[in-house]
């Protein structure tokens, strides 16, 4: 519920500045043009005049709370919050219920629901009914992936909006606001109020209490870069090793490699261990890189993963975190290929599906006179005594045609990986047909 001074829009006069900032209208809201702008689906919600249950996803910072209050003054709803760190069943309760009653008077509720992905599924499911029924207009606000984080039957009954994380504009667009508020310039260098929208990271709030710290500083004091790294405290950058950030940027990592950019991976690597992500978990990650992406094409790469592994392991932080630099710089710009991750995909297949053929007798181990007399070991032939170091027999079981699944592409070292399995190819075919020319003579 709102208290006395939000309902008037006057704040008190110890009110933060983000608070005393908040805007208005709708128009006032930076940075989300794509939703609020003209021909922007939450816009066109307005001016028809009938909201619907919807969830905003959004980094913090970028307006979701302010979108929310300003849609059911805009629409003439009852706005009523609550907060899903807070709240409980009672506290839910309670608000369906007096929503029940303005509805009963022909009043329209928006419900506004602070960190909803925090409610649990059955929590979940219980606002299903009231939204059905139409009790309620629900906004869920939350930093989580919906997919992840809410239920499908409460997604189904909703639209999701993503908020955009705020731009250097837009966040310009507020420190302007801000001056005009307070009726002086932040006293700032034009390379320090660049560093202030750095430090922000695309969170409005963020950056309003920063520069509130800013406003307070002696009248006449200028700041250069170091003057305001020394009077503000960089944040952690938003990262949860648990969440979707983890799994994202993980993915970036991993596929700026695949692609051969080592900028890129480099950049996603840092990204990852400023986030205070475990060094170990990258160092797997990499060489699951070297096995999976790069394979025959550089053999070395898997050896060169595993010894920036043992080099964090030796040297610790932040030492050995070059090491790991040094591994994904190596397997970005290493020739890729799949061709033995394919193979044994493809042989983990024919192993399922030919379920226990025995191998053909001649490679049968024959360690018992019985075993020899059966067969087992009768015709073998080792290859590296043979006059071209290669028999061409054939290892398959008997009853099973022979199959290709190893296709190297003939990138990097898999080139000449790739003419000598062709050259083998032929030598096979050939010695297989000469066998089989001997043993019709004999018939």
């Amino acid at each position: 519920m709102s208290d006395l001074f939000e309902a008037s829009g006057i704040h008190p006069p110890d009110a933060p500045l983000a608070d005393r900032l908040r805007p208005a209208s709708l128009d006032e809201v930076v940075g989300q043009d794509h939703l609020l702008g003209p021909g922007g689906p939450i816009r066109r919600m307005v001016e028809a005049g009938r909201l619907g249950s919807m969830i905003l996803w959004g980094p913090p910072g970028t307006g979701k709370t302010t979108i929310a209050r300003l849609l059911a003054r805009a629409a003439g709803y009852e706005y009523q919050s609550i907060s899903a760190v807070f709240s409980g069943v009672a506290d839910l309760k309670k608000a369906f219920e007096q929503a029940r009653v303005r509805r009963a008077a022909g009043q329209s509720t928006l419900l506004f629901v602070d960190e909803i992905h925090r409610f649990n599924r059955a929590q979940q499911d219980g606002f299903l009914p009231f939204v059905e029924q139409g009790v309620v207009t629900l906004v869920g606000a939350t930093t989580e992936n919906p997919s992840f984080e809410l239920n499908g039957a409460l997604l189904s009954r909703s639209q999701v909006y993503v908020l955009k994380r705020l731009d250097d504009a837009a966040l310009g667009q507020l420190l302007a606001r801000a001056e005009a508020h307070m009726e002086r310039p932040l006293p700032l260098t034009n390379e320090a109020r660049h560093a202030l929208l750095a430090l922000a990271d695309g969170d409005g709030r963020y950056l309003l209490t920063m520069s509130e710290v800013l406003f307070d500083l002696r009248e006449g004091e200028t700041l250069d870069v170091q003057g305001l790294a020394a009077v503000l405290q960089r944040r952690a950058p938003a990262y949860d090793k648990s969440r979707e950030e983890h799994y994202n940027l993980i993915s970036a990592l991993h596929k700026s490699v695949r692609g051969s950019d080592p900028d890129a991976a480099l950049y996603w690597l840092a990204r990852m261990l400023n986030g205070g992500e475990d060094p170990l978990y990258l160092a797997r990650r990499i060489v699951r890189m070297a096995v999976e992406d790069i394979g025959e094409a550089d053999p070395l790469s898997i050896l060169v993963a595993n010894a920036a592994k043992d080099t964090y392991d030796f040297l610790g932080s932040p030492e050995g975190e070059l090491a790991l630099a040094q591994a994904v710089v190596h397997l970005a710009t290493a020739p890729k290929s799949v061709g033995v991750y394919e193979a044994f995909k493809a042989a983990k297949k024919a192993a399922y599906e030919t379920g226990s053929l025995m191998p053909p007798a001649h490679i049968r181990n024959a360690p018992t006179k019985l075993m020899k007399q059966l067969g087992y070991g009768k015709g073998y032939q080792y290859d590296p005594d043979t006059p071209e170091g290669f028999s061409g027999a054939d290892f398959f079981p008997d009853e099973m045609e022979r199959r290709t699944f190893y296709k190297p592409k003939g990138e990097g070292h898999e080139e000449k990986v790739k003419a000598r399995l062709e050259r083998w190819a032929e030598m096979r075919a050939r010695m297989q047909a000469e066998r089989n020319g001997q043993g019709g003579e004999g018939d």
